[in-house]
């Protein structure tokens, strides 16, 4: 992440033209990769989807509104696309969004470095933040009939190290990748 990359607004709780575009772009494009996955063997369904680093990427580059939005309605598109139905799932649609959310809190308050290793270092932290925090309300399983024990082992460890794995290996590409047409916006 750069200084002339387009920056966070002013005020982490904006919603603007800019939010609701890159929010809805990040959603469709998460829920349409978000189908390239395979479910982990043992798990309660947890797939790995390199699709997941997206969340936090919007988080970061846009804000805590675009990557609660990101996180909520794409996996809530995948989730339909799938098969599963909207509701299904509703509580792992909300925890998605809360990793964009806090993503995007994060990267708000925590000022940027401007030695590249730091700037990793930085981003590193804060993904792995929000996916433990995210993913953390899906505890809400144990509501639906899951045991501590079942929702700890076979849902949320998985979901956390496959999320976080994604996201350190893809958010920086994306980020990278982002910067050339950041910078040809003339931000």
């Amino acid at each position: 992440m750069t200084t002339n990359s387009l920056p966070i607004p002013a005020k982490p709780w904006t919603v603007s033209s800019r939010t609701i575009v890159f929010g809805a772009v990040g959603a469709a494009l998460y829920g349409a990769l978000g189908v390239f996955s395979f479910i982990i063997p043992g798990t309660a369904n947890v797939a790995i989807r390199p699709a997941l680093a997206i969340i936090p990427f919007v988080g970061l580059r846009f804000g805590p509104v675009a990557g609660f939005f990101t996180g909520l309605v794409g996996n809530a598109i995948v989730d339909q696309i799938q098969g599963f139905g909207f509701l299904t799932y509703w509580n792992w649609s909300l925890a998605n969004g809360l990793i964009g959310l806090i993503a995007g809190l994060l990267a708000h308050y925590t000022p940027e470095p401007a030695v590249r290793s730091r700037r990793l270092a930085r981003l590193a932290v804060i993904v792995i933040v929000a996916v433990i925090g995210g993913l953390a309300f899906t505890v809400t399983d144990i509501f639906l009939g899951n045991t501590f024990v079942y929702w700890l082992t076979a849902a949320y460890l998985p979901a956390v190290l496959n999320t976080a794995l994604v996201s350190l290996l893809l958010v920086p590409v994306l980020d990278k990748a982002w910067e050339p047409l950041a910078q040809r916006a003339g931000r």
